[in-house]
């Protein structure tokens, strides 16, 4: 099978990442609705298993989720959502300018309007220890404590990980509603 342009290279970028002195745990969650979603998640997986100076040291299965829709939104198709867990030595911001060229390179459009259908979707939700509310960053991600579809899928890989002011996933998980999730 020959690897198309997407495939290839997905962690470049310009300039090399300064590599901080120690690993640090992330965690990314993964969604797509449109284009084969499942494929989609299997893409963004092996994408970032390529970024610099990050390794990709668990995923937990895929769940398919209803979609949240903004009030007056139009309907759209059901999400595949995945959470992947990584070692990097990047900074968060590097780490999300990663995201955001493993997201260009699967297709996603540069516009991101907010509850759209999307082919690829990748949030930062934890950076280790870290919490920070910039304009581009905001750790832990925002929501992540009433998220079913984010929730789900951390509690698969790393039920015990406390979020920074938020507490245990698996606590978490036992609080939020589950709106329909069917694990693939």
């Amino acid at each position: 099978m020959n690897a198309s342009p997407a495939d290839k290279d997905l962690g470049a970028g310009v300039g090399a990442p300064r590599a901080l002195p120690v690993w640090q745990p992330a965690y990314v969650g993964i969604g797509s609705n449109l284009d084969d979603p499942r494929e989609q998640v299997r893409r963004a997986l092996a994408a970032l298993a390529q970024l610099p100076d990050s390794r990709l040291v668990s995923s937990s299965p895929p769940y398919r989720s209803a979609p949240l829709v903004a009030q007056g939104g139009a309907e759209q198709p059901a999400y595949v959502n995945a959470v992947a867990g990584l070692l990097t030595r990047l900074s968060p911001e590097e780490l999300l300018a990663g995201l955001r060229r493993v997201e260009s390179a699967l297709g996603r459009p540069e516009s991101r309007e907010r509850w759209a259908p999307r082919r690829i979707d990748l949030d930062l939700l934890v950076f280790g220890r870290e919490t920070r509310a910039t304009e581009t960053l905001k750790l832990p991600h925002p929501g992540i404590a009433e998220r079913d579809f984010v929730l789900w899928p951390l509690a698969d890989i790393a039920p015990d990980l406390d979020v920074p002011g938020l507490g245990r996933v698996a606590a978490l998980r036992a609080r939020v509603a589950d709106r329909g999730m069917v694990k693939l």
